[in-house]
């Protein structure tokens, strides 16, 4: 399990403890199962009884006696929250494929590839051509169809089109072979080294 599938897990096994537990306060108040059963909630429960609200008129205006800046920031709270749902389903939609298919269309006997073990193999490739400081690669897009991204990091001397033909020819060409993939599109993502200041003398 990867670092995105455990926090993907945590969050949600979080938003499901939330739902369920206010899902079961209303339903225990609604259906009076305290005084069907004969118990007595915890002090200060919200809905103990089918007569009670979450939110009670002396609640309401204690919280609005606040000042000016309670309203602000409930809405700023909220907002936050909302723009983080969207950015972390937004972050769900941009699928990496968590296999490879060796040798294109599988039949139900075949060996599949971990994504994150390709994209290392060739990032691990690339970082050995020459005028390469920094490597990075992973797999996008489906496990019929994967994608690679490869983000290179030059020195400051280093030449961007020979550096490019480099890659095109070995780690790309490598990963192509030994998957076994008739297509594998890829794009190359390069950056220059910032140059070191020279001393004039």
């Amino acid at each position: 399990m990867n670092g995105r599938s455990t926090v993907n897990r945590l969050l949600l096994g979080l938003c499901g403890v939330v739902l369920l537990g206010g899902g079961l306060l209303i339903l225990t108040a609604g259906f009076d199962l305290y005084h069907r059963l004969r118990l007595s909630p915890p002090a200060g429960w919200p809905a103990s009884t089918t007569h009670d609200v979450l939110l009670s008129n002396a609640d309401r205006v204690r919280w609005s006696d606040q000042g000016w800046w309670w309203w602000p920031a409930v809405i700023a709270v909220l907002a936050l929250a909302a723009i983080l749902a969207l950015t972390w389903l937004l972050a769900q939609l941009r699928h990496r494929p968590g296999a490879v298919h060796l040798g294109g269309t599988p039949p139900p006997e075949s060996v599949e590839l971990r994504g994150r073990a390709l994209g290392d193999a060739v990032a691990s490739e690339a970082r050995a051509l020459p005028d390469v400081e920094q490597a990075d690669a992973h797999l996008a897009g489906r496990a019929t169809g994967p994608q690679l991204h490869v983000a290179l990091t030059l020195t400051d001397h280093g030449l961007p089109a020979p550096t490019l033909q480099a890659l095109c020819r070995g780690p790309v060409a490598h990963a192509r072979e030994s998957t076994g993939l008739t297509r594998l599109p890829t794009h190359a993502l390069l950056h220059v080294g910032r140059h070191k200041a020279r001393r004039a003398e």
